[in-house]
């Protein structure tokens, strides 16, 4: 996650500067190199940006391939358990619904994992298109400048302003990046106190207590209906 937003932070700044503002650092430094490093570092960040979004993706596909796993272990032990209690094993029957409890905890965190991964890659794509409009933005900044200084060199009228209008071609791109940005920051929690800490891990065991006795129960009640 660090990695996502180190990247979000580095995108920001690489849209946050207009490409009128390149454009003074381009006549107040006399050459055109400051454009072309600023193209070669949005080269840089699409790449990033681009690895990015497929460790996410693959985080997330692989996350809904555990998932898929444990949904299938899930279904095995509910059969394990109506066999134990038929032998009359009711402790191994316990045992079998307590590891399904198990794992349908694991598949939800494991859902929330999914949505995390499917929400970074939405802000991540949304960046890496605002970045790519940003990069088609200075590269044409960047001919209408060299265009203008040859002119200028040959006895024209001198350099004109480029940039300016071309600004607005990517407004709706940097909105939307802006809007995943404004998504994109955490909730600070306080840390809570041991006790209680213990006291809702307590009610945690409990919940699963019950869930497995109702899980047996309903199985002993199927079975007697047979």
């Amino acid at each position: 996650m660090m990695m996502a937003e180190s990247i979000f932070a580095r995108v920001s700044r690489l849209l946050s500067a207009s490409v009128e503002d390149a454009v003074d650092r381009i006549e107040q430094a006399g050459g055109e190199a400051v454009m072309r490093e600023a193209i070669r570092e949005a080269d840089r960040a699409i790449d990033e940006v681009r690895e990015e979004v497929e460790a996410t993706m693959a985080r997330r596909l692989n996350a809904a391939k555990h998932v898929r796993m444990l949904a299938e272990r899930v279904q095995e032990l509910t059969g394990k358990a109506s066999f134990a209690l038929k032998e009359g094993r009711e402790d191994l029957a316990e045992a079998a619904l307590s590891r399904q409890v198990d794992f349908e905890a694991q598949a939800k965190k494991l859902d929330v994992v999914q949505s995390q991964a499917r929400d970074e890659e939405q802000r991540l794509e949304d960046g890496l298109s605002a970045l790519k409009a940003r990069k088609a933005q200075m590269e044409e900044a960047l001919s209408a400048y060299v265009i203008s200084r040859r002119e200028a060199a040959l006895g024209g009228d001198g350099p004109i302003r480029p940039g300016r209008s071309a600004e607005k071609k990517v407004d709706a791109a940097e909105r939307a990046f802006d809007r995943a940005m404004g998504g994109s920051g955490g909730v600070g929690f306080a840390q809570a106190d041991a006790q209680a800490v213990n006291r809702v891990a307590e009610i945690d065991r409990l919940q699963k207590s019950a869930t497995v006795a109702e899980r047996l129960a309903s199985l002993k009640a199927q079975q007697a209906a047979r």
